[in-house]
């Protein structure tokens, strides 16, 4: 089978990371964590979930001249995924995320952006001949929205479909005209509730919250609730896909690592159900490994997960 063209538009960081028995509350000071540092970033993230998954990836992005951005490059090359149109700013720094990780797996993050706000219109546009090549773009929201929308524009005008991954929750309304351009959008409970106004709790709610959003222009919702699943709603199904069930170690890059995986199995033609079940076995992997980009499976491994349904 050939290899699917995953296209990221999107944000790299270098994670640094302190595994606690819990989050520490405000003013509170915790003593025994384990400190360690990783590869970071949505779009990263995305970039590599979608390479080991299986697929030719091009990686759109801004990173300082710095070590940072340097250990972030010789990642992804790693991974074997193309750099060409990775921009390195001459004076913003690389984007670093702190992260507190808990016993449970859960997390709490700090972003300083850098040069993913640098991120421009034009810094996408010279990257359009990466465009006409693509199945699929993937992009999310840690750099700045006129720049994801001229990303969906490229992919508009080559026929590419885009998968937008909302996260983290904007400041302000994402522009009709962006959610015009999306082929299928990606929200976590809260991201949805941002979008939709409706709080997502169970399965009613993320239907309606769902329906809200397809009334915005987005075809195709899928909402990823943790352990519980993911809820898939379009004009011909509404319905949770579930997930098994693990032990999470760190829910750290859990939706990047589906949304890379959602992407790979669409470009390879499967059903957007099939896709989810996929992704959704991705994401469960990724939760029983510390790290952002250290914990994306491989395809052998999602295979091995799907398999044992």
């Amino acid at each position: 089978m050939k290899k699917p063209r995953i296209l990221v538009v999107g944000s790299s960081n270098t994670d640094m990371i302190i595994k606690l028995g819990r989050i520490p509350r405000p003013g509170e000071t915790l003593i025994g964590g384990r400190f360690v540092t990783a590869a970071g970033g949505k779009g990263a993230n995305q970039a590599v979930a979608a390479a080991r998954a299986g697929a030719d990836v091009t990686f759109v992005a801004r990173v300082g001249r710095d070590m940072f951005g340097d250990r972030a490059l010789a990642g992804l090359k790693a991974d074997k995924i193309n750099t060409r149109h990775i921009q390195r700013d001459p004076k913003a720094p690389s984007g670093v995320a702190l992260i507190f990780v808990s016993e449970s797996g859960e997390n709490s993050i700090a972003v300083a952006s850098g040069a993913n706000e640098k991120l421009l219109p034009k810094d996408v546009q010279n990257a359009e001949a990466a465009f006409k090549n693509a199945d699929m773009l993937v992009t999310q929201l840690e750099n700045p929205v006129s720049s994801i929308t001229a990303a969906a524009r490229l992919a508009k005008k080559h026929g590419v479909p885009v998968i937008l991954n909302p996260a983290p929750a904007p400041a302000a309304p994402l522009p009709a005209s962006l959610l015009k351009l999306v082929s299928i959008i990606t929200p976590n409970e809260t991201e949805a509730e941002f979008l939709s106004g409706i709080k997502v709790t169970d399965t009613a709610s993320a239907e309606a919250a769902a329906r809200v959003i397809m009334g915005k222009g987005v075809k195709n919702v899928i909402i990823t609730l943790g352990s519980k699943g993911a809820y898939l709603c379009n004009a011909e199904t509404s319905k949770l896909v579930p997930v098994r069930k693990v032990k999470a170690v760190d829910t750290t890059a859990a939706g990047d690592t589906f949304n890379g995986a959602l992407a790979v199995a669409l470009s390879e033609g499967r059903s957007l159900a099939d896709a989810v079940c996929f992704a959704n076995a991705a994401a469960t992997i990724s939760v029983t490994r510390l790290g952002a980009q250290p914990s994306a499976p491989t395809r052998a491994e999602i295979e091995r997960l799907v398999r044992k349904k």
